[in-house]
């Protein structure tokens, strides 16, 4: 099957927190393809993975990186499909570099921006399902479903904190 989804990391040092990413895909069953490719040292690759994505049937991408890259800015000027950036917490500046070089996109050249890490490389997939979701019911169930999972969880751990 095809990748729905294409997940494009600045290195493989990143992988930790975009796992989280591909495992909420993979719980909502959507096809993906994963890779490393860096806007500053293989722009010439990263430029080709944008611009054939959309050929190959993604129509998605998720760009996480970290430091003060601008892969998920890179990618977006190369494609007309949605881009989903994670900020990687991978620098002396905990992401707020990578927050701010993938969060501040001049006019036209738009990103939508996940939280810092491991949450926002969670996000991001279900982002991604939210965007892929129409026409297809079937998805729209499991975003309904992992949503009230989500709700039961923390009640549950409320309960725990009552307890006490």
């Amino acid at each position: 099957m095809k990748p729905k989804v294409l997940i494009i990391m600045g290195s493989d040092s990143d992988l930790p927190v975009m796992e989280n990413t591909s495992k909420l895909l993979k719980e909502f069953k959507i096809p993906y393809k994963m890779t490393v490719a860096s806007a500053h040292r293989t722009p010439d690759r990263t430029v080709k993975l944008a611009m054939e994505a959309e050929a190959e049937g993604v129509q998605v991408i998720i760009a996480g990186a970290g430091s003060a890259a601008h892969l998920a800015g890179v990618i977006a000027a190369h494609t007309t499909l949605p881009v989903i950036g994670v900020p990687i917490d991978s620098s002396p500046l905990k992401g707020v570099d990578a927050l701010y070089s993938t969060v501040q996109m001049p006019p036209g050249i738009p990103v939508a921006t996940m939280a810092v890490g491991n949450a926002g490389a969670k996000n991001a997939a279900i982002f991604a399902a939210q965007i892929l979701q129409f026409g297809n019911p079937a998805l729209t169930g499991k975003l309904k479903v992992y949503k009230k999972k989500m709700a039961r969880e923390v009640l549950e751990k409320a309960k725990k904190v009552e307890k006490k």
